[in-house]
């Protein structure tokens, strides 16, 4: 399988949260990936997401990007330069989603440059167990 490119764009509001993370099961199962994989990135891309909006305000809109490769799925946002956690509630949850996207996922990362922020994980996915030679 060629890598494969899909992007998302969401209206930076808390109730989008179960649409992003719906999306990346339907995109990871097709993968042939593991239950423990699959809600691994479900965990991952609501709190990539929820991370995103506590620091891009809500009149922002959200693009995700996911990258399907062939044992490996990569999701990465950008958030423009000016925005962070704008309040102590926010600064938590956004401390929380990033120890959850250290836990979950393979590779974590997080730069800045003077266009903004731009957060990517990876995770690895291991191939389901072949029914055929039980």
């Amino acid at each position: 399988m060629s890598a494969d490119r899909i992007s998302l764009t969401v209206p930076s509001r808390p109730e989008y949260a179960k649409a992003v993370r719906m999306t990346a099961s339907a995109l990871v199962s097709r993968m042939g990936a593991t239950y423990d994989d699959l809600d691994d990135v479900r965990i991952a891309a609501e709190e990539l997401f929820v991370y995103s909006c506590d620091h891009a305000g809500e009149e922002a809109d959200i693009l995700i990007e996911f990258l399907l490769d062939d044992d490996e799925v990569t999701m990465s946002v950008r958030l423009p330069a000016g925005s962070r956690a704008t309040d102590e509630d926010a600064e938590r949850r956004a401390a929380y989603a990033t120890f959850i996207l250290q836990s979950v996922c393979d590779h974590y990362e997080l730069t800045s440059d003077l266009e903004g922020q731009y957060l990517k994980v990876r995770k690895r996915l291991a191939a389901e167990p072949d029914d055929a030679g039980s």
